[in-house]
């Protein structure tokens, strides 16, 4: 073992804390502890009725730091499988489409035998797993793509199938208490597909017969017809798929939401009753929207990944994943400065950690093991805050600032921070001036200010942020403010036009002196009160 292996075996970080999980699954971390197929398996399942969506990401990025967390503590090879159940019948058409006759023509068809309405592949299905595939690769995520057509199509999943034809009544006996009478008395874990219609059925099954491995249902015309359960011509329940899936695959690791609990169960008793144990899993909780409600792909009450990615990069994303996966929390825009901000924090800190301590740093889970160098002059709330002082939507603008503040920065020699200012000036166009408002200062506020303009004005030039920090501070106190808290209050209100905002003193510093005193000095005119 490694120095590196060793450090893994005893992080804390819950990515590790899932790997040690696996490791005991498969008997240790050896090369000896192989499993028979020759690696350990991670899988992500995605129904490809719809586009890839933040949950999509979630749990990608989520597989994909325990698989590194895995392969940090052993040598046992990994294979990570995106798996597609596009197998499913079209339910309903979704609203984003275009042709929805088309499409409604088609409903319950697998969705690979659904024409793509889009007119660029093969099927609504292929459409979608390109989509898929696209979104993932945009990432960089290192998995392979399987497809549930293919597999039961291919002859892939036909020794489980045969095995759950085999077990047909141990089977329905895990299924047929969660379901209501009228259900119980028609349900079948193997859905036909109809050679009349092509439609996934939901038929009773009414004869089974293990030596032929075939199924006789009833049709919706009354007719009895037989069909071998195996070749694509059948496909499963989902639950008994899953459990399938898990089973035929020999899938070591598996994670869900916290809206999935009773599936896992029930679907690793069905993979118990196949003979195979149920890969380990994790369970997270969902996220909520603004008003704190369960976000619902139907409600739209969601932030995309798109939106997400118009106001900052997608390491603050991977960040917000990482963050107690295991709590509810609200994903909505005003989380994203401060995860930004987190973000850049971790990176920083990674750079100071020793190697053991850096094991347990988002960073080193965000970046597979290597992160790159911080160290950027501002904060990204710092550049928020100094695009609303300027009132500008033009990165140049902000990058006149930040060349004087940090000699020798510039969009070429520091990527990150251009592309942050980039960011800055989108989210401050669309959410921070909307809600500008200034107000006038009250006469306690207005002579603490006239105070803060003297110190300024009488500051020795190389003055720093903290020595202007350590003015404001004092200025504060002089004054009586029911707190400090509302001394800083009514410079973010008076000064910026907002409820919250940065720490003074640097922001001072990244301003400019001479621009704070005209700032103070147009805030404290007749002009400014009347305006507010």
């Amino acid at each position: 073992m490694t120095e590196l292996s060793d450090w893994a075996l005893a992080a804390r970080a819950w990515p590790f804390e899932e790997a040690r999980k696996l490791s005991q699954r498969i008997g240790g971390t050896a090369p000896d502890k192989v499993p028979r197929k020759g690696y350990v398996l991670f899988e992500t399942g995605y129904g490809p009725s719809g586009l890839p969506h933040i949950g999509t990401f979630g749990e990608v990025v989520r597989t994909t730091m325990v698989r590194r967390a895995f392969m940090a503590m052993s040598d046992i090879p990994t294979r990570l499988f995106a798996f597609s159940d596009d197998m499913d019948g079209l339910r309903r058409v979704p609203d984003n489409v275009p042709n929805r006759e088309m499409m409604a023509q088609h409903l319950g068809k697998p969705l690979t035998a659904v024409p793509d309405p889009f007119g660029t592949h093969a099927s609504f299905g292929h459409h979608n797993n390109a989509r898929l595939r696209a979104f993932l690769d945009g990432f960089g995520f290192e998995y392979e793509f399987q497809s549930s057509t293919e597999c039961y199509r291919a002859g892939r999943f036909d020794a489980a199938l045969l095995e759950v034809l085999a077990h047909y009544d141990r089977v329905i006996a895990v299924i047929l208490p969660t379901l209501g009478a009228e259900r119980r008395a028609t349900y079948s874990p193997f859905l036909p597909i109809s050679a009349k219609t092509g439609q996934v059925l939901q038929a009773p099954v009414v004869e089974r017969n293990l030596a032929a491995g075939t199924i006789v249902y009833r049709d919706a015309d009354g007719a009895l017809v037989e069909t071998p359960v195996t070749g694509g011509h059948c496909k499963l329940q989902w639950k008994a798929d899953w459990a399938m899936r898990w089973h035929a695959l020999g899938v070591d690791y598996e994670m869900s939401g916290k809206d999935l609990i009773d599936s896992v169960r029930l679907s690793g008793q069905i993979c118990r009753v196949l003979g195979s144990q149920p890969p380990e899993g994790f369970t997270y909780e969902l996220f909520l929207d603004e008003k704190a409600e369960k976000i619902s792909k139907s409600k739209g009450n969601g932030l995309t990944v798109e939106q997400w990615l118009t106001y900052a990069p997608p390491e603050s994303l991977a960040l917000y994943m990482f963050q107690k996966p295991k709590v509810a929390k609200r994903l909505y825009f005003d989380v994203i400065p401060r995860t930004v901000d987190e973000y850049l924090s971790q990176l920083d800190k990674a750079a100071a950690d020793g190697p053991a301590e850096r094991l347990e740093n988002p960073a080193w889970h965000i970046h597979g093991g290597t992160p790159p160098a911080g160290g950027l002059p501002v904060s990204f709330s710092m550049l928020l805050n100094l695009a609303s002082v300027c009132n500008t939507e033009e990165p140049a603008v902000l990058w006149g600032f930040l060349s004087r503040h940090a000699p020798g920065a510039s969009p070429s020699s520091a990527p990150l921070l251009d592309r942050l200012v980039g960011f800055a000036v989108a989210y401050y166009r669309d959410f921070v001036k909307p809600a500008k408002r200034h107000r006038p200062p009250s006469e306690i506020e207005r002579a603490a200010l006239d105070d803060l303009l003297l110190a300024l004005e009488t500051l020795p030039p190389d003055a720093d942020g903290e020595a202007i920090q350590n003015e404001v501070y004092a200025i504060g106190k002089r004054h009586p403010f029911p707190s400090l808290r509302d001394w800083f209050k009514a410079l973010y209100e008076v000064l910026l036009g907002q409820s919250e905002g940065p720490r003074m003193g640097s922001f001072v510093a990244l301003y400019g002196r001479s621009e704070t005193v005209g700032l103070i000095r147009q805030a404290l005119s007749d002009e400014r009160r009347a305006a507010g």
